[in-house]
């Protein structure tokens, strides 16, 4: 699905970003331009990227300290 159709950017796109390092709304602006137009994307944008670092931080294997 489309997130930015200004920048005809997908929500696939926004993913694999964020699964390539991207942690912050900036690097998704730098990277795809996102929000310089009309900002509607912006909600749902941060909304991806807010559930999947949930994700990613859920599978970070947690240290048991003795």
């Amino acid at each position: 699905m489309y997130v930015c159709l200004c920048n005809a950017v997908s929500d696939k796109t926004i993913k694999k970003s964020i699964a390539d390092g991207a942690t912050s709304m900036r690097d998704l602006y730098r990277e795809h331009n996102l929000g310089n137009q009309c900002g509607k994307c912006c909600k749902d944008v941060k909304s991806i990227l807010n559930e999947e670092l949930l994700k990613l931080a859920e599978e970070l294997p947690i240290a048991v300290v003795a």
